[in-house]
């Protein structure tokens, strides 16, 4: 059974421009807009960036709607990138609603989210290194590539 047809927020490789945007996202969405997820803070992963909860915290990305024709296709394609599975607790990344908010302003959206998973923010938050500012893109440009074929948002 297919979630409710919510907006993603993509912080990493699925954001406009990047590796798994062009194989996942690209032609298949009606918006693509800057966006901000509060309350969490960006950690560098193998390649690819990992998202955990955090009060005070700030992660820059975008808004992405899919169209929804793709809905189900695209939902299924994020959850095998980012190994999600409802019935794990222990996956890489949990598919989670969160309020997001849209640009520079105060518009708030209900989107899903893939934060990292139980074991990986425990993990991260001992020895994890920080992504400055909470922008991926910020952090070395833009990445073409994903290296290992994993993640993320």
């Amino acid at each position: 059974m297919t979630p409710a047809p919510l907006p993603f927020f993509v912080y990493g490789t699925l954001r406009p421009g990047e590796a798994n945007h062009a194989l996942f996202l690209s032609g298949r969405t009606l918006t693509e807009e800057p966006a901000r997820l509060t309350g969490a803070v960006l950690y560098d992963g193998p390649g690819y960036p990992y998202a955990v909860e955090a009060p005070g915290g700030l992660v820059h990305g975008d808004l992405v709607t899919v169209r929804p024709e793709y809905y189900p296709d695209v939902l299924g394609g994020l959850d095998l990138l980012e190994e999600y599975r409802a019935d794990d607790p222990d996956s890489p990344y949990l598919r989670v609603t969160r309020d997001v908010v849209r640009g520079r302003g105060s518009d708030v959206v209900r989107a899903w989210v893939y934060l990292a998973g139980p074991r990986v923010t425990a993990r991260l938050r001992r020895t994890g290194t920080l992504v400055p500012e909470g922008d991926w893109l910020t952090r070395r440009g833009p990445l073409r590539q994903t290296g290992t074929g994993r993640a993320s948002s």
